[in-house]
């Protein structure tokens, strides 16, 4: 179950390019998003928690065609430099890298004022 009630927009599925699958997607952050009412009332702030599920949504939504599926295996590290307010657009860059252990995705998310987050995530693939 996801904390995020919105939906992700598909921008450019993912895309071979130098030994490397790049891909896009977008969300938008909505006003009633249910996170809004604990986080912070009075001066609400989208969580990071929730900026990370939105990478990885994203993820999902764009992976390489040719994997059958995916498994989140773990967070590598997040880092977040801005805040993510109510109204906001994240626009979520995502670089698929394999490893020894599966897949590495680096996710870079910005809104309207720039840089708000970088994540990367890890994922095995799951035989269809």
């Amino acid at each position: 179950m996801s904390p995020v009630r919105g939906e992700i927009e598909v921008v450019e599925h993912a895309a071979l390019s130098g030994g490397v699958w790049r891909s896009a997607a977008r969300f938008a952050v909505q006003e009633l998003e249910p996170v809004f009412a604990g986080h912070y009332p009075g001066f609400p702030i989208f969580p990071g928690v929730c900026v990370v599920e939105c990478a990885h949504r994203g993820a999902l939504a764009t992976k390489p065609a040719e994997i059958a599926g995916l498994r989140f295996a773990a967070l590598g590290s997040a880092r977040f430099v801005s805040a993510v307010l109510p109204g906001d657009v994240l626009d979520i860059a995502l670089e698929w890298r394999r490893e020894a252990a599966g897949l590495r995705v680096a996710a870079k998310v910005a809104t309207g004022r720039g840089k708000a987050a970088s994540a990367r995530l890890h994922y095995t693939e799951e035989s269809s």
